[in-house]
Order: C-alpha cells, then sequence, then structure tokens
C-alpha cells in the first residue's frame, strides 16, 4: 500500500490553479471536467513520483467551516518538505507570498507558515 493522493481544499480552483503553478512551480497532473468542479491535479517537479496533490473544491458547508476553523487557529492544512528553507522562503517572498513570520528552528525541523491564497496555512519544513 503508498499514499498517491493527497487533498487540500481550496475556496477557489483557478486560483489555486494559478498559486500552486504558477508561484509554487507545481505541474498540473489531471484537470478533467467534473459539473461545476474539476479533478485537478499537482505535482511536484522535486518530490516522489506518482505523488499528486489534489486542489479540491470547497462545495459542502462544513467543509468550509473546517477549513476557516484551521486558518483562524493558526493551524496548517499539510506541510511541504525542502531541503534549503532559507532560499525557497526567500524565492517565494520575492514572489509575493505572504508569510507568518521567518523560518524558525524547532528542534527536528525548522518552518515556517505561508498562506496559499486559497484558504489554506501550508507549514514549509526543512527536517534537521
Amino acid at each position: 500500500m503508498r499514499i498517491g493522493l493527497a487533498g487540500i481544499m481550496v475556496d477557489d480552483q483557478n486560483k489555486a490553479l494559478a498559486f500552486y503553478t504558477g508561484v509554487l512551480g507545481f505541474t498540473v497532473k489531471n484537470d478533467i471536467p467534473m459539473g461545476s468542479f474539476r479533478w485537478l491535479t499537482v505535482t511536484s517537479p522535486e518530490g516522489a513520483e506518482g505523488v499528486e496533490l489534489v486542489l479540491e473544491p470547497i462545495g459542502f458547508p462544513p467543509a468550509h467551516a473546517y477549513q476557516s476553523a484551521l486558518y483562524e487557529a493558526g493551524i496548517p492544512a499539510t506541510a511541504f518538505l525542502t531541503d534549503d528553507i532559507q532560499s525557497e522562503y526567500t524565492r517565494l517572498k520575492e514572489l509575493g507570498v505572504v508569510f507568518r513570520g521567518e523560518p524558525t528552528n524547532m528542534g527536528p525541523i525548522t518552518g515556517v507558515l505561508f498562506e496559499d491564497t486559497c484558504g489554506n496555512l501550508i507549514n514549509l519544513v526543512q527536517p534537521s
């Protein structure tokens, strides 16, 4: 058994696609119309082969409430790993990404939260 898909709820799939590809540098794997939404997945050129991030539309009111509650509490929806957090932080900041602080050493990791423009906080992490 292996993980092939991980999902993140987004408030707008077009906005999510622009952010995750144009800013983070992910590539589109699937973009399939499904009624008023799409089956929309992206992959990281630096990530494990076969792993896709599903940009899930929020079409269910409790899902929106859950996403909002996480965001307001400062809890990340997911984490992305990097080998060089300082250079990634600088690169993304220059592209206009909004961070909640600066990379901070937390023992086994160095991490910093950023906003994905789609209602989520993402934890950018460099393992020690």
